[in-house]
């Protein structure tokens, strides 16, 4: 019976750490362990909650792209305008697969100082006005939004967000399809231009909002307490992961 008795303390001592990954706190242990950013989780969990890939997917920017057109005529007036009402009706440009890089939301602190930096990548679908061929392309755009605590005249501290914009060596838009007619390049050329003119902005009035509104609901006291613990514990470096297909924007053939 005592090797018996033993088997079985063994076979116990064995099982002790899979019943301790079932533990509610077992989370916790694993941010630890990842060196997982608590407030980029709750950002990420946070737009998530309120839709934020769908606010960006249904992006209308035909008016911005044809206020540039009055600016650079010839190159997005050629898509907006298009050489009959008709086809101008017909002429669009969709955002899809909408990808919002909620793991790899990098935060960097600095005292009570601190940014996030939330990186995202869609597809572009352009239907020209004067072709039947859906034209794919894609974007990349790197958010970095950046907040402080301030003190008030009462020594009470406030939530303060400053910059929220788009990086600018983020931003890339590349054509996927590789059959494009030769007369249609000068135009895609132009296009991108408009459009790393144009996304930026319209992706900052759907993100920052929201992530104002994320962080403005959190206890100050907690944040602070947050930002305290994140800025002792905060990795020497970022670990870069490689570009995406996007980001190389490779030109048509």
């Amino acid at each position: 019976m005592c090797p018996l008795w033993r088997l079985l303390i063994l076979l116990g001592l064995l099982a002790l750490p899979l019943a301790l990954r079932k533990q509610p706190w077992s989370g916790l242990a694993q941010a630890h362990r990842d060196n997982k950013s608590t407030l980029a989780r709750i950002i990420a969990q946070g737009l998530i909650k309120h839709n934020a890939e769908s606010r960006i997917q249904n992006i209308h920017f035909g008016d911005r792209l044809n206020a540039l057109a009055q600016v650079a005529p010839g190159m997005v007036g050629w898509l907006i305008s298009g050489r009959k009402h008709q086809q101008q009706q017909e002429s669009s440009i969709n955002i899809t697969n909408m990808q919002l890089d909620y793991g790899g939301i990098q935060m960097s602190f600095h005292k009570e100082w601190f940014s996030a930096n939330i990186s995202l990548e869609f597809d572009l679908e352009l239907r020209p006005p004067f072709d039947n061929n859906i034209i794919k392309m894609c974007a990349h755009i790197s958010i970095v939004v950046e907040f402080w605590l301030e003190k008030d005249e009462f020594g009470r501290r406030d939530l303060v967000i400053g910059k929220c914009d788009a990086e600018p060596s983020s931003v890339h838009v590349a054509v996927l399809t590789e059959a494009i007619p030769p007369k249609m390049k000068q135009f895609l050329h132009n296009l991108k231009d408009n459009l790393q003119e144009v996304l930026p902005q319209l992706v900052e009035s759907q993100v920052c909002p929201l992530i104002g509104e994320i962080l403005g609901q959190l206890d100050v006291k907690l944040l602070k307490s947050l930002i305290e613990q994140e800025a002792a514990y905060e990795p020497t470096h970022q670990e870069s992961s490689q570009p995406s297909a996007c980001q190389a924007g490779a030109p048509p053939s």
